[in-house]
């Protein structure tokens, strides 16, 4: 396999750090200096330079509790991004990390999941690709855990489409909702609903 997508198997880094690192001159394989796009195998003994690690590890991890009205990740609709929150006026009195605040730490940041605008809870932002493939890369095995409202409208059973049919217009139910609520519709949104044509990995749906 490529050396990038190695690198990153193997936890060292992100494939885009690594692509910077073999351009930096800062990884060799088998001893010799890599070249960008070389493939290699499971026996293959990967070096990283000091100057990589150093650099890895002067990286932030940044949490919040995203408050309503802030968008996870770039500013829309005039709406601020969470990153606009992240100043020395509202870091955790208790944090005990060594860093002190600076604006380089604002930089690179990604969101590792996101939060709608209407949510509050939980956000992680980070410079480390490492963090990021853990939390949501392909082989993330990370819990997460949503706490929701939810209204009946009265949703009939799924068309032949796939889809939800909506029966009538009454006004939605919004207490004891679980009293009504189909129990094959709450099936259905453990295992079986997609995403722009994907199908969604099986989840664990309760009241």
């Amino acid at each position: 396999m490529r050396l990038n997508k190695r690198m990153a198997e193997l936890k060292m880094c992100s494939r885009r750090e690594a692509d910077e690192w073999i351009a930096n001159g800062w990884v060799k394989v088998n001893g010799k200096p890599a070249e960008m796009g070389v493939k290699v195998t499971p026996s293959d003994r990967i070096e990283i330079d000091k100057a990589a690690k150093g650099q890895q590890a002067n990286q932030v991890t940044i949490l919040i509790n995203k408050p309503i009205g802030y968008v996870s990740a770039q500013a829309e609709d005039g709406h601020e991004p969470a990153v606009s929150l992240f100043t020395p006026q509202n870091r955790w009195v208790d944090d005990n990390a060594r860093f002190f605040f600076h604006p380089n730490q604002l930089r690179g940041l990604a969101p590792c999941g996101r939060l709608d605008i209407d949510s509050i809870g939980l956000l992680v932002m980070t410079q480390d690709g490492r963090i990021a493939r853990q939390l949501i890369g392909e082989d993330s095995v990370m819990e997460k855990e949503y706490l929701v409202r939810v209204a009946y409208h009265g949703l009939g059973q799924p068309a032949p489409t796939g889809q939800l049919v909506r029966m009538d217009d009454d006004d939605p139910v919004t207490t004891n909702v679980q009293a009504v609520f189909p129990p094959a519709m709450l099936a259905r949104l453990r295992h079986g609903l997609s995403l722009d044509g994907q199908p969604l990995k099986p989840a664990r749906v309760e009241w």
